[in-house]
């Protein structure tokens, strides 16, 4: 069966609304069928104060403190409690799906990419588009494309808020060294060339890194794997052991070969790139922050090859969910608050700041926005390359686990250098099992 991801997740919702799927918390997020004490009473007295779970994107609590500071400021009748709420996506989802089986759920939550779906389909988000109105929010300043990626038939389940796409970053001194021209690669093949040129020119430095497995390898090798004509899936057709698919795993591996290789798996990416001890790496927008700071050479960003022109780059990154167990004088507030953070001004000084995209179009207008891409291109890379990204393939974001489990099969090309076909044949049996079990019968 052939779907595309949206209707996919409508008829999941249609399913869920007659019958409650019990899942356990290591399958996937937001699966607690269970509920505490009913929270959704309204007492009558006024909310005077927000919870705001977050894991804090790209070490932003600072950040997030000052937008805060701004709410507060103009909003004085509701203070906002900020909770860290995990070090990573992971552990802000499992923390949340444990609270959905009391009564002690935050009012706003910080959900990745590859988890406010299960929470979505399982009834346990507030469709932020049935607030709208009350709350005075215009959702067509979103960016089209950020807001419509949390879209389950006519509702939308989150505000864009930490979003983010993997760039291609480059230190332009190791590039002058090996005689490159100053720009990214065209092509994942051109980059193949000029890996082995960076090794020659510097023996000591590692031409280019990728991502671990615990962190973001899946997304950011889905780039290239669409540029040379594979994908995880199309639809819900498997697509992990499709020719093409295989000799992208297949230039992987070669790439990471500890021998005659020119690239590597990174403990952590971003310290490795900024210390220079490779060239290059594709990292996320929201690194963009730290290697500034951190960076003592000059480097440039680039967006990631797309030869076919259907887009070589996925989004990602967190929007801002409500739960849906709430009375609603606290939901309005909550997406009040949300829409207030992620304002013109608000979204732009958070991009400046952190290295996330601006998610509002409006953003483009700002004064300090405009002057900040003219000062600081290497922002204004994501930005542009907007126009370049491409929906991210089902069995990634909805099939739960898949993200660990495609990650980790690359990683087991990668340095444990096991066969591509076995490892890939493999993985397509867990992910076909876990379809046929947990999602298909839903459909």
């Amino acid at each position: 069966m052939t779907m595309n991801r949206r209707s996919f997740l409508s008829g999941m919702a249609l399913a869920l609304a007659g019958a409650a799927a019990t899942t356990t918390l290591s399958g996937c997020a937001g699966t607690s069928t269970m509920r505490g004490a009913d929270n959704t009473a309204d007492d009558g007295s006024p909310v005077t104060s927000l919870t705001w779970w977050s894991n804090h994107p790209g070490s932003s609590k600072d950040y997030e403190l000052e937008l805060i500071r701004r709410w507060e400021e103009k909003r004085p009748d509701i203070r906002i409690n900020l909770v860290d709420a995990g070090k990573n996506y992971a552990e802000v989802a499992n923390k949340f799906n444990a609270a959905l089986t009391g009564a002690d759920v935050p009012d706003i939550v910080v959900l990745s990419d590859v988890w406010w779906y299960n929470f979505a389909i399982n009834n346990q988000l507030t469709p932020v588009s049935d607030l709208v109105n009350q709350a005075g929010i215009d959702p067509s300043t979103y960016v089209t494309s950020l807001y419509e990626d949390y879209r389950i038939g006519q509702d939308y389940y989150a505000f864009p808020f930490a979003r983010s796409t993997p760039l291609f970053y480059y230190n332009k001194q190791s590039w002058a060294q090996a005689g490159l021209p100053e720009r990214g690669p065209q092509t994942w093949e051109e980059m193949s060339q000029w890996g082995e040129q960076l090794r020659a020119a510097n023996s000591e430095q590692r031409p280019f890194g990728w991502y671990n497995a615990a962190h973001n390898l899946s997304w950011t090798f889905a780039g290239p794997l669409w540029t040379m004509g594979g994908a995880y899936s199309q639809g819900w057709d498997l697509r992990l052991t499709s020719p093409e698919t295989l000799d992208a795993v297949r230039w992987f591996q070669r790439s990471t070969d500890p021998q005659s290789g020119w690239a590597y798996i990174a403990t952590d990416l971003a310290v490795d790139f900024s210390a220079g001890r490779c060239a290059s790496g594709m990292l996320s927008t929201g690194d963009l922050s730290g290697i500034s700071k951190q960076a003592k050479f000059e480097y440039g960003t680039a967006a990631l090859p797309n030869p076919l022109g259907q887009g070589g780059c996925p989004t990602g990154g967190a929007g801002l969910a409500i739960p849906r167990n709430l009375p609603e004088k606290r939901k309005i507030a909550a997406a009040q608050f949300i829409d207030f953070i992620t304002n013109k001004e608000n979204t732009a000084y958070w991009s400046r700041n952190v290295g996330y995209m601006p998610v509002r179009s409006t953003a483009v207008d700002d004064p300090e926005q405009q002057k900040f891409m003219e000062e600081n291109p290497n922002f204004r890379t994501a930005v542009d390359q907007l126009a370049h990204t491409r929906p991210q393939d089902n069995v990634r974001v909805a099939l739960p686990g898949a993200d660990p489990r495609i990650g980790g099969s690359l990683e087991m090309v990668a340095t444990g250098r096991k066969d591509v076909e076995s490892v890939m044949n493999n993985l397509n049996n867990i992910m076909s099992r876990i379809y046929e079990n947990q999602v298909q019968p839903l459909i």
